[in-house]
């Protein structure tokens, strides 16, 4: 609580009687209580035998998130594996052949948690002699009704690749329209893309991409798991 009054001066240094008071009280102080959004269903991409990259529609909240925390999957009690600030966390030290599930939480600067993301699952490959490739799915443009993605394509093996082969299932019902610099066929969700002449030959760690238009009605999600296979 405060009270505060006020007297006039003039030029001579004359004062006049003080006003009568106010008194009124600071509220107190905000506490945030709203926890963020619950974040996008993870995007499983770039899986090796190893490890994977997760990405997921980012959370919002009142004031702000800071932050994520990416768990595992382990019976009783899940494990955490990383706190990334941004919608995407790398994973490492996978073991080959295995299925994983992992879920995602946002948090606020007030300690506030979202519910928990849908889990995603999905296999690490196999333990890979020689050739072996991984391929990133991104949106690089949308639009009512339309869409562009890119796929990026890596050689992840010890020797030249001769071809790829990348494959995934769209979640909504979403259909190529045209596709470029690869061969594509679609049977209900399931995609396949193959390389063409130019680019199926990739020296160990070089990339390449192709591109691709499609539709969608109602929402646009991304595919759960984008694998890539090369002799």
């Amino acid at each position: 609580s405060y009270t505060f009054y006020v007297i006039a001066r003039d030029a001579a240094g004359n004062s006049s009687e003080a006003s009568v008071p106010v008194t009124f009280k600071t509220l107190a102080g905000q506490v945030d209580t709203v926890p963020p959004t619950r974040p996008g269903t993870p995007v499983a991409s770039a899986i090796t035998s190893s490890g994977a990259t997760l990405t997921w529609a980012a959370s919002t909240d009142a004031v702000g998130v800071s932050g994520y925390d990416v768990y595992r999957e382990a019976g009783a009690t899940d494990v955490k594996v990383g706190s990334p600030t941004s919608p995407s966390f790398a994973l490492t030290g996978l073991t080959a052949d295995t299925s994983y599930t992992f879920y995602v939480i946002a948090r606020d600067a007030a300690g506030n948690s979202s519910e928990a993301s849908v889990p995603v699952t999905f296999k690490t490959l196999a333990g890979q002699v020689g050739g072996g490739c991984t391929a990133t799915y991104a949106v690089s443009n949308s639009w009512p009704g339309g869409f562009q993605g890119e796929v990026t394509v890596k050689n992840t093996g010890t020797s030249a690749t001769t071809g790829w082969t990348v494959k995934w299932s769209f979640p909504n019902g979403q259909t190529i329209t045209q596709l470029w610099s690869g061969t594509h066929t679609q049977t209900g969700a399931a995609v396949t893309v193959k390389n063409v002449s130019w680019n199926g030959v990739l020296a160990p760690g070089a990339s390449t991409s192709f591109g691709f238009g499609a539709s969608w009605t109602g929402t646009n999600g991304v595919p759960s798991t984008v694998t890539c296979t090369a002799p």
